[in-house]
């Protein structure tokens, strides 16, 4: 089939370079402008583009999709012309409005990092992680105007590590969703694949802000663990040491037959307990080990570091993150 890919972020380039490796053609690529980076604040192509500009793929970079627009003007007469059977998506980051659905004979083909109808929305992954489900995966469906309510292409599963954090999920899911959004597009060619509603209560992933991954140190230990897995790398889970606001980076649970727990004093929720090995802090049930940080205006580090040189520097006997 003739394609037009529309995709922006990196986990967008492994079904990219999977369609462009199968039989099908990808004729152009549809992704967001360039965007100012880095310190230096420098216009930089997405993932996508790069990779579409290194096959010498044609690349659109609309502002908005909206009718009445220049931007909207121009993409739908470029794909009029293109004619693309359809139109493979993922996470390309503009709404899709209503008159460009039907512009390909299988329309808008998105791959959505979950097992829809659960967690339609902008953070499938870090949802999963942090409700503590144990199996997720990712679904390919027709795109309509409501919020990932098109019905399902294909299915496929992927079981949650306790370690996993959204980026190590997320990565696995763009692997594995690349020859899902391969196989559902062969299946539209050959008449296969027949459009299913979806089946069952549906839950909701927001985009998440960065006040969203703050810690909350009067949850349970193992929810402050999947609020920092969730949160990794992006934005980063986060708490307050006194007026600076410190990134967590990984954090180990302690469960309640460890060890550990018998050296420990007995902590508050956010409560710092600092030994020359490691670094504690409490929670509403037992206390967390923080295996890695990031200061203010510091690289991540290890925790056990930051604690001796803080150690060094204060004769506070009670340090509480907040």
């Amino acid at each position: 089939m003739k394609l037009v890919f529309a995709g922006t972020p990196e986990p967008a380039v492994p079904a990219l370079e999977a369609l462009i490796a199968s039989d099908h053609e990808v004729v152009a690529v549809i992704t967001r402008p360039d965007a100012r980076k880095g310190r230096g604040r420098k216009m930089v192509p997405s993932p996508v583009k790069e990779v579409a500009l290194e096959h010498g793929i044609e690349v659109l970079t609309p502002t908005t999709l909206k009718a009445d627009t220049e931007d909207g003007d121009s993409i739908r007469a470029r794909l009029r012309e293109l004619a693309p059977d359809a139109i493979p998506v993922v996470a390309y980051g503009n709404l899709v409005p209503k008159d460009l659905l039907d512009i390909a004979q299988h329309g808008w083909v998105n791959l959505h990092f979950s097992l829809l109808p659960a967690w339609r929305g902008a953070a499938p992954v870090q949802a999963s992680i942090n409700a503590g489900d144990d199996i997720t995966g990712a679904t390919t469906f027709q795109i309509e105007e409501g919020l990932d309510t098109g019905p399902i292409l294909g299915t496929m599963t992927e079981t949650i590590q306790t370690v996993d954090t959204s980026g190590d999920l997320l990565e696995r899911l763009s692997k594995s969703g690349a020859h899902l959004l391969v196989a559902t597009m062969d299946g539209l060619e050959s008449g296969e694949i027949v459009p299913q509603p979806q089946q069952g209560e549906p839950t909701y992933a927001s985009k998440i802000s960065t006040e969203d991954a703050r810690i909350v140190w009067t949850q349970p230990d193992f929810a402050v663990d999947r609020h920092v897995r969730a949160h990794s790398p992006f934005p980063g889970a986060w708490a307050m040491h006194g007026e600076d606001r410190m990134k967590i980076g990984k954090i180990t649970p302690l469960h309640a037959s460890s060890e550990v727990l018998g050296e420990l004093p007995k902590l508050q929720p956010g409560q710092v307990h600092i030994t020359k090995k490691a670094v504690y802090i409490g929670t509403a049930t037992h206390p967390v080990r923080i295996d890695e940080l990031q200061p203010v205006g510091k690289k991540m580090m290890n925790a056990a570091d930051w604690g001796r040189g803080f150690s060094a520097n204060s004769n506070d006997d009670e340090v509480f993150f907040s």
